[in-house]
């Protein structure tokens, strides 16, 4: 029995998940899987979702496993990405927060979503920043390789998300600290992004920071509307950016 699930496991050392879809390709077809699973050798998470027994599934991995056997591309965006990325300012209470995207053709099957995982699944389906992975990364972590979003596009995610009003100080924080961002790619997310929003709030920040990056953007591309936009009910008019934000944040120095 353990002859082929070995073989499998060899030539992917670092697959603790596996789909039955990639099983099938490895050579072991549905009626094999069942076999396995039977005598103990997989564990089944959810219909044709399979890990190793003993093996403790871990909510990353089975991304990494959903992109790389499936073709898929779930993004490991927003405050996970800049946590990953060594901006730790940001510091999760509690039990870790994995912020995910996919595009609303692709959305995350729910057994993802309703599992008991590691991590708290904080889960968006968005194109506000194209189709194309624009500023999305590999990264390799604890021996599997994730999407996960560059600086400078994670922090428009950060800015993107539903709760971000309530967080904008804190998101300053970090930007004071994003002193290496790229501004080509910079350009290019900001050109791309539908949502003005976004796009003023991290404008306004990257000014207010005063970084030498932000000298080199040019913004004759860049629609950031003229419409007034309150990003709370109440705080500080921003005149060049037409903009209500939070005072905290507007006369912090």
């Amino acid at each position: 029995m353990a002859t082929k699930i070995q073989k499998i496991m060899e030539s992917n050392p670092n697959t603790g998940f596996m789909f039955g879809d990639w099983l099938t390709r490895q050579g072991l077809d549905a009626k094999g899987q069942h076999a396995y699973m039977k005598s103990g050798w997989l564990n089944r998470i959810s219909k044709g979702v399979y890990v190793l027994n003993g093996t403790a599934p871990k909510l990353l991995h089975a991304i990494s496993a959903y992109n790389n056997q499936l073709s898929k591309r779930c993004i490991v965006g927003a405050y996970t990405a800049l946590e990953l990325r060594g901006y730790s300012h940001y510091l999760s209470l509690g039990k870790p927060q994995a912020y995910l995207f996919t595009g609303r053709t692709n959305k995350l099957p729910s057994w993802i979503l309703s599992h008991d995982w590691d991590m708290t699944v904080k889960y968006m389906t968005t194109s506000f920043l194209g189709d194309d992975l624009l500023g999305v990364e590999t990264m390799t972590f604890e021996g599997d390789i994730l999407l996960v979003s560059s600086p400078e596009r994670a922090f428009l995610e950060c800015l993107h998300l539903p709760e971000a009003a309530s967080s904008l100080l804190d998101l300053y924080y970090i930007m004071e600290s994003m002193t290496t961002l790229r501004p080509r790619l910079v350009q290019s997310l900001l050109e791309t992004c539908s949502s003005q929003k976004v796009k003023r709030l991290f404008v306004y920040m990257a000014e207010k920071a005063g970084h030498p990056w932000f000298k080199a953007l040019k913004f004759d591309n860049v629609q950031l509307g003229l419409a007034r936009y309150m990003v709370v009910p109440t705080g500080k008019y921003i005149a060049k950016y037409n903009m209500i934000i939070p005072k905290d944040l507007a006369e912090y120095e």
